[in-house]
């Protein structure tokens, strides 16, 4: 097998490890799929609850609202969603199935059961442990890492389940290595689409329903609707528009599910509806919207597989720049022009926090996208950033390692000051 071959088969692979569908903002969906493994091991419903996790998990969960629970927000309720609503087996899924009964059932539930909420102390940004105890047994369900990375189930204190803590990273097959701004140009370009239509089709299909609802009803604070008012023919604004409404929906209970990337339902969102906007606007085919769907997805998994799935580098930054290479794309652009596109756009956006899911996610959105259509902008009228202004480096892929050592390594005590003033003040 060549090179090219190999490569070819590891974006495909990507591509299916990447674009899953989820119900919620993840974090707290990852918190009641805990809770549901836990429930389930129990084997009853609690009379105490007990959660430990780390300060990630914390900043991602305070504020959001967790789906098919009437409102509720913040740990304590997705919680207890995942014990008296969650099926375990659905995973991100775990509550997408809630009757009315069953949030009544939830809501009397939760004012009656005292749940323990704790810091972990914990070496890993993603960290759950659900402890449950009922009937006279206990049991314990432990989340690290990534959102389905079960690493321990026990019931009585009797190991059930357990996993190598040491280095404990996401399962993947795929050596993300391959990814390569070039590579992901040559691959959007000559991609069977039969390999990955199922993927995109159903990225396309979900992400744009949710932003139609979010234009439609009013969730949060409406940013996707206040920016469609100011220029509603303006094609650059009702891209960021739709992109920022399908997250006022996403973050503020809307039960619709969405397609995630890089472990984020908003970065799904953000690196597809954009694109799909521009698609629809020019009037491009299917296939040419897939196409350019297939680009934006793996520039955003490329610049995220350097800073990791949670940090205090807003995420949005990253799907807002593969958004912004779409986009390009659509308009004809070579990988040069795309190159550049990424590092004029990283340049001007690589400072904006992640200080949890929330409403202002949307507001967020909306800023990304509009550095990655400017980044494009730019170059196409002969403007560029060169290396050595600041920290953009000459050559996309220097620039790229530089935003990961920014984000990953340099912001480490910035997330840790972000989570101790959402905590303390």
């Amino acid at each position: 097998m060549n090179m090219e071959e190999k490569i070819y088969k590891e974006y495909v692979k990507i591509l299916g490890e990447e674009l899953l569908p989820a119900m919620g903002c993840t974090e707290p969906i990852a918190i009641a799929y805990a809770s549901a493994a836990a429930r389930e091991i129990l084997g009853c419903l609690p009379e105490k609850i007990e959660i430990a996790v780390s300060g990630n998990i914390v900043k991602n969960v305070k504020s959001v609202v967790v789906p098919h629970t009437g409102g509720l927000r913040g740990i304590a309720a997705a919680v207890c969603a995942g014990v008296v609503c969650g099926r375990a087996d659905k995973q991100l899924e775990v509550i997408s199935q809630v009757s009315d009964e069953q949030v009544q059932e939830l809501k009397a539930f939760l004012e009656k059961m005292p749940v323990t909420i704790l810091l972990a102390d914990t070496p890993y940004i993603f960290d759950i442990d659900v402890r449950l105890e009922g009937q006279g047994h206990t049991s314990r369900v432990r989340i690290v890492e990534y959102h389905t990375n079960i690493v321990l189930e026990e019931k009585d204190g009797r190991t059930l389940l357990e996993k190598e803590l040491a280095g404990a990273t996401e399962k993947i097959t795929t050596d993300r290595s391959l990814l390569s701004v070039e590579h992901i140009c040559e691959f959007a370009h000559c991609v069977d689409l039969a390999d990955v239509e199922e993927l995109v089709g159903r990225q396309a299909r979900l992400n744009m329903a949710i932003a139609e609802e979010g234009m439609k009803n009013n969730y949060g604070a409406n940013i996707g609707k206040v920016l469609l008012q100011t220029a509603p023919q303006d094609l650059r604004v009702k891209a960021r528009a739709y992109a920022a409404a399908a997250s006022d929906a996403r973050m503020n209970g809307c039960e619709m599910p969405v397609v995630i990337v890089s472990g984020s339902g908003n970065q799904g969102i953000t690196a597809s509806v954009p694109v799909l906007v521009y698609a629809r606007e020019l009037k491009k085919s299917r296939e040419e919207a897939l196409r350019a769907l297939v680009l934006s997805d793996l520039v955003t998994i490329h610049l995220k597989t350097g800073i990791g799935r949670l940090s205090a580098y807003c995420g949005a930054v990253s799907a807002g720049v593969g958004a912004g290479a779409g986009i390009a794309y659509l308009q004809g652009a070579s990988f040069k022009e795309i190159a550049h596109t990424i590092v004029n756009a990283v340049a001007i956006v690589s400072g904006i926090i992640c200080d949890g899911a929330k409403a202002s996610c949307a507001a967020k959105i909306s800023q990304a996208v509009e550095a990655g259509i400017l980044g494009y902008d730019m170059y196409s009228r002969g403007n560029q950033f060169y290396g050595g202004d600041g920290i953009v480096k000459k050559g996309v892929e220097n620039t790229i390692r530089s935003v990961g050592r920014l984000a990953h390594d340099g912001m480490a005590e910035t997330d840790k000051e972000i989570i101790d003033i959402m905590l303390n003040g």
